[in-house]
């Protein structure tokens, strides 16, 4: 993105922001006139109603909403903008939808950087543009110093499902393959180093991305996938288990196949952590029928967002609502749910 943009709010002027950008005064009208409103520009916010009032539709709808508070707000890969967006984005995508409308609210904690906040809302600009997404609607709160982290996000979002798609883990069964859309871990170790200053010899960037157009290829090459999962928090790990519970059916790895660059696997060996348990922000599973798999799996290596996916395991009749590995070595060991959080606010 281009931060070479001079911020419509003169910086020098209003460096950070205060309690009064949120007191519905001459500052908290700049913040929406000259800030949010140019950069969002779209004819529903625009009209500058209470809401957005959008067309309706015939068919299924999805709807989600997610809150963003990651830590820190800049991180190499992007920041808490793009993250937002994509991470919606990619939710309706999961449901098989085509995502259309969001709406973003912030609150933002007095003190942060005005130049900060504008960086962050010409990420989300450029995201958006990118998935093909219209911001509708979105609202604005200033709470004191010390009673934020600099800026939370909270984006909701709207799509059509797909006529003749069903995204249902529970109709998951033996012999489904599960694909993976690549490499795994980078998001939290980009965060972890950049929240603790680590150093790597090789730099390691957040993965966050909108997988949109990556679905839309799953989709167009067979609508019998039964599962579309991003594995964010808690990573592949966590969310295998539960599509393995919804499914009352057991999932069966192969650790070679399951790709994790050098970097990240070195990174976690020095701070002990387990890449299968890392969140993600641009990867996907998918759950298929054996029959459909390899044309699925053709179809997202053809895809940017997909050109390293992989078969990483099938669905069996064996330990239902069990997830286990096969080592590299041969042997056998439980994946089990994540306890606890290896990462604390990393989305």
């Amino acid at each position: 993105m281009d931060f070479t943009l001079n911020c419509p709010i003169p910086i020098s002027e209003y460096p950070y922001i205060t309690m009064a950008h949120g007191s519905g005064g001459r500052l908290s009208h700049q913040l929406i006139d000259k800030l949010f409103r140019p950069i969002f520009s779209d004819e529903q916010l625009d009209a500058g109603h209470d809401g957005a009032i959008l067309p309706t539709v015939s068919g299924r709808m999805a709807f989600t909403t997610d809150s963003f508070v990651v830590k820190p707000v800049f991180f190499p890969g992007g920041n808490i903008g793009d993250l937002a967006v994509n991470g919606t984005v990619n939710d309706l995508a999961c449901c098989g939808a085509k995502p259309e409308y969001l709406s973003v609210g912030m609150i933002l904690e007095e003190g942060l950087a005005m130049e900060d906040l504008w960086k962050i809302v010409l990420t989300m600009k450029q995201a958006a543009d990118l998935a093909g997404v219209r911001i509708v609607t979105g609202d604005t709160k200033v709470v004191d110093h010390g009673s934020g982290d600099q800026i939370f996000i909270n984006t909701s979002g709207v799509g059509c499902v797909r006529e003749g798609v069903n995204i249902d883990p529970s109709a998951c069964k033996p012999g489904d393959v599960v694909i993976l859309s690549g490499f795994i871990g980078d998001h939290g170790v980009a965060i972890m180093s950049a929240r603790e200053g680590l150093e790597f010899q090789t730099s390691i960037e957040s993965d966050s991305a909108a997988l949109n157009g990556l679905v839309d290829a799953i989709l167009d090459a067979s609508l019998n996938v039964s599962v579309l999962r991003d594995p964010t928090r808690g990573g592949v790990a966590t969310t295998l288990n539960e599509i393995s519970k919804s499914a009352h059916a057991g999932i069966v790895l192969d650790e070679t196949s399951i790709p994790v660059r050098p970097e990240v696997m070195g990174a976690c060996e020095v701070l002990g952590l387990d890449p299968m348990y890392i969140a993600n922000e641009g990867k996907i599973l998918v759950i298929v029928p054996d029959d459909d798999s390899e044309k699925v799996l053709r179809a997202m290596q053809n895809h940017p967002h997909g050109k390293d996916s992989v078969i990483i395991g099938q669905l069996t009749e064996e330990h239902p609502s069990v997830v286990r590995m096969t080592t590299s070595i041969g042997s056998s060991r439980i994946i089990d749910m994540l306890t606890g959080e290896q990462l604390p606010r990393i989305c």
